[in-house]
């Protein structure tokens, strides 16, 4: 990131906020501590990335954004700040107006986003249902989105059934529904995950494309770190609920100060390069979320670890001038003030 960039990043207010979000399900086993003390930034016109292994939080978090959690979800503290409104607090009703208009979001798997009985150009007018005009302009508006996104012959393909569409033109019309509104944030939680490798790169170019051409923010949820790297702005890298690590994505895949990070970018099959018949992964598993945590949540996994991450949870420790992670090994000499 140019200094002029950060000094703008730094002083202009973020589009989202998030601060000290904690969240629990409620199970017969006891309480999840699926979300703690999550903090992140989504500044305008910007593309952020969460990575992180399954189980991490990462669609929670997506979800919580967006407000559709299930019954036993309970966010027990933080704010979800957009656009200078907490959607933690405010009226139910005024946050579903965001929906579909100032949020808009693109789910995992293209084979049930869509209803399967109702035509595309049905589900694409009905989106629209904020916006001004005619059904023949917004038929119109969906034809043109149909063929930005690379929809061949959207005229005619706009009066299909999901069915008769591929996985990756399903994806391809699941972004033009979440785009054809114009949001200010679009959230897509890992939209790649059910496509082959060359879609992928298809998807996450026409992603790039498009929201550099409407300018809206994207909230991007991901596994696969090399579409982090081409898509992001900015990442950050969750495990078991808390995002250890987080900064330009320069700076996280050329200097990860977390163990945590650094074990993530070592399993990455882009990063082998000798053949081998064997990945590398991380050892251990991800910790049970029952029940308080105490100390470093990665410590069961952490070749580093010592007695303090036991006994202290570990604090934000700034490395230059726009990365952080939590990691008592980084010294109290860079702590973030509070």
């Amino acid at each position: 990131m140019r200094r002029d960039d950060l000094i703008q990043h730094t002083s202009a207010p973020p589009l989202l906020e998030i601060r000290d979000l904690s969240l629990d399900f409620g199970t017969p086993r006891g309480r999840v501590r699926a979300l703690r003390n999550v903090s992140l930034d989504v500044p305008a016109a910007q593309v952020v990335g969460i990575v992180g292994e399954s189980g991490s939080g990462k669609s929670t978090l997506a979800y919580t954004v967006m407000g559709l959690l299930s019954e036993n979800a309970d966010v027990t503290s933080g704010s979800i700040l957009f656009e200078g409104k907490d959607l933690l607090k405010i009226p139910a009703r005024a946050r579903r107006s965001l929906l579909g208009d100032r949020l808009s979001m693109v789910f995992q798997d293209p084979m049930t986003a869509l209803n399967p009985v109702r035509t595309i150009e049905n589900q694409m007018i009905d989106i629209q249902h904020h916006g001004q005009g005619s059904r023949s302009e917004k038929r119109a508006r969906a034809v043109d989105m149909l063929h930005r996104v690379g929809i061949p012959d959207p005229k005619n393909r706009l009066g299909a059934y999901p069915h008769q569409f591929s996985g990756g033109m399903r994806q391809r019309v699941c972004i033009a529904m979440a785009l054809l509104v114009k949001p200010a944030l679009l959230v897509a939680d890992e939209p790649t995950t059910a496509l082959d490798a060359t879609l992928e790169v298809q998807i996450i170019h026409l992603l790039k494309d498009l929201q550099t051409e409407i300018g809206c923010s994207i909230l991007f949820v991901s596994h696969h770190l090399g579409a982090v790297a081409e898509l992001c702005d900015r990442v950050a890298v969750m495990y078991a609920g808390e995002v250890v690590e987080q900064g330009a994505v320069r700076d996280i895949f050329h200097n990860p100060a977390h163990p945590y990070t650094r074990a993530l970018l070592e399993c990455d099959p882009g990063r082998i390069k000798k053949s081998t018949r064997t990945l590398p992964t991380i050892p251990g598993e991800v910790p049970s979320l029952l029940g308080s945590t105490k100390g470093c949540i990665f410590r069961t996994r952490c070749p580093q670890a010592f007695n303090r991450c036991v006994q202290e949870d570990p604090v934000e420790y700034r490395i230059g001038v726009d990365q952080v992670a939590r990691c008592h090994l980084l010294g109290d000499e860079r702590l973030v003030p509070a």
